[in-house]
């Protein structure tokens, strides 16, 4: 009570001498409260030992609320039943806490609170307020602490929960994806960790991210992030964790009827020398696509027409081989949509292309015509994206000229034999004074590195793959700020790799550069990138 005495005391003092040199003008409202609330009591004691409570409660010097308790809560050892706190949306003066869960022998408790408390009227918080008792007779009292980061993205997610599993005669890996640990912290709202009122012991620390604080881990929707070695307490040491979303095992889930000629086969995890092949006799004329949709764990079957109730296929890999039966039930199939990736303007990275949601299987190009402004006829290719789905055109661009792109009618027919009515495009590009260069010198390349400028959300404008030091140059790039991001290739297979927790084999390592840099119009702009 005497901190909270002193706190009238100090505001009205310096609201007596704010008003002794007032000015006319408009009122205030007075000096603003920027004190946090503070805890006067708390019943049983803070690091009671013997604690065999099943009702907590904590006082404070003035109303307070609470926010968000079900993410700042953190209580470590995990209780199987979660406590009940009230009051939870209105003001008052004191938390109280019911435990619903039988607590372990001799064990430590920690309930931190993170920066859920804050007063009512200006909201300050009490950050990391923690309530500490143990059901043995001492408080255990060793700390360790560390950082979490994602291991592929810039930015790396919050409330990320860090565990420890005791290294006992019971521990498996399997543990984590059935059995709480045995703590549990949180980085809340930042990427930081710490644990506090820990035991003695050997330990394995793994990070989770996942939606809601069940602390099981579900990899179908959580990211992981672990340690490679056991930790041993006490130690001085600080631990960073990246963490990354696995690659599944393989495994077919139930395909189904989208429409009239088309399947969708879902799967999970990495469908690599899948097969999948229909048993069903079919007609002379009959056509068949099989291809991955982009972006998601599924394969899209398109057919066409074909009289069968149902379509019976047998999908196998190398390490198993099963039969399916669709049944076929719907008489519509989709209508043809035809879009091009631009609206007036090709800039000189890209590729013209026309998007169809309906697989291509067949181009007349000689109904297909590219002229430029003097009408002069431009040689150019066409050919599909390995989806099927895009028209890629091809063609040597000119900077600050106007085309005119004419598809005449059946220049593209769909497995449907859907084909186009006459297509006209106009566009025209710009000149190289619009775009900027980025001429970036990465050194110290020990190992094949693949170098990316990326957008904020994840596009990537540009790519090289390298293995000595060089100067990458990135060309004609739109003004803006971009990421730069170096991928450690390190099985040389020209793509970032995630990690796998049973196989204890880390993610791939990813270096940003450390500001972003940004491309202006006729411009070069020169960057050392050195990797670590």
């Amino acid at each position: 009570m005497k901190y909270k005495v002193y706190k009238i005391f100090l505001l009205a003092v310096l609201s007596l001498t704010l008003t002794n040199c007032a000015k006319r003008g408009r009122p205030t409202g007075g000096l603003k409260d920027s004190i946090p609330p503070l805890m006067v009591s708390v019943t049983p004691n803070h690091e009671s030992t013997n604690f065999v409570a099943k009702k907590i409660k904590i006082s404070f010097d003035e109303y307070i609320k609470l926010k968000d308790i079900n993410k700042q809560l953190i209580i470590s050892p995990p209780l199987k039943y979660p406590p009940e706190i009230s009051p939870v949306g209105t003001a008052s003066k004191f938390i109280s806490i019911k435990i619903l869960d039988t607590l372990k022998e001799n064990t430590t408790y920690t309930f931190n609170f993170g920066n859920s408390i804050a007063d009512n009227n200006e909201e300050n918080k009490l950050e990391q307020f923690k309530y500490v008792v143990s059901t043995g007779t001492y408080i255990d009292s060793l700390k360790i602490n560390g950082k979490v980061f994602d291991a592929f993205n810039q930015k790396t997610d919050n409330h990320i929960s860090v565990m420890l599993y005791e290294i006992n005669e019971n521990y498996t890996d399997s543990l984590i994806y059935k059995e709480k640990p045995l703590y549990v912290t949180s980085t809340l709202d930042t990427t930081n960790f710490e644990f506090s009122n820990l035991k003695a012991g050997k330990y394995f620390m793994v990070a989770i991210k996942q939606a809601t604080n069940t602390y099981i881990y579900k990899p179908q929707q959580d990211k992981i992030g672990f340690l490679q070695d056991t930790i041993t307490l006490p130690t001085d040491k600080s631990f960073t964790i990246p963490i990354f979303k696995e690659v599944l095992p393989f495994k077919m889930t139930k395909p189904k009827e989208v429409s009239k000629g088309k399947i969708l086969f879902g799967y999970e995890g990495n469908a690599k020398d899948l097969i999948i092949k229909l048993l069903d006799n079919t007609p002379n004329n009959f056509k068949q696509e099989l291809l991955f949709e982009k972006g998601k764990d599924s394969l899209n079957y398109w057919y066409s027409d074909i009289e069968n109730d149902s379509l019976m296929f047998e999908i196998s890999n190398l390490e198993f081989k099963d039969t399916l039966t669709v049944q076929l039930r719907s008489s519509k199939k989709d209508t043809v949509v035809l879009k091009s990736n631009i609206s007036t303007t090709l800039h000189l990275r890209d590729t013209f292309s026309i998007s169809s949601n309906i697989p291509i299987v067949q181009i007349d190009t000689t109904k297909i015509s590219l002229i430029n402004k003097d009408s002069i006829a431009i040689p150019f290719t066409v050919k599909t994206d390995p989806f099927k789905t895009r028209l890629l055109i091809n063609f040597k661009k000119e900077v600050k000229t106007d085309y005119n792109l004419q598809l005449l009618p059946k220049s593209i027919s769909d497995i449907f034999e859907n084909t186009n009515d006459t297509l006209s495009y106009k566009f025209s590009t710009k000149d190289f004074e619009d775009y900027g260069n980025l001429n970036l010198n990465v050194s110290n390349v020990n190992s094949p590195v693949i170098v990316q400028l990326v957008t904020e959300k994840g596009t990537i404008i540009a790519s090289e793959r390298i293995s000595t030091d060089k100067t990458v140059k990135f060309n004609n790039i739109l003004p803006n700020k971009y990421l730069i991001r170096a991928i450690f290739d390190d099985n040389n297979n020209g793509r970032w790799d995630t990690g796998n927790f049973l196989l204890k084999i880390n993610s791939e390592r990813v270096q940003y550069f450390e500001t972003e840099p940004e491309i202006k119009a006729n411009w070069d702009e020169n960057e050392n990138f050195r990797l670590k």
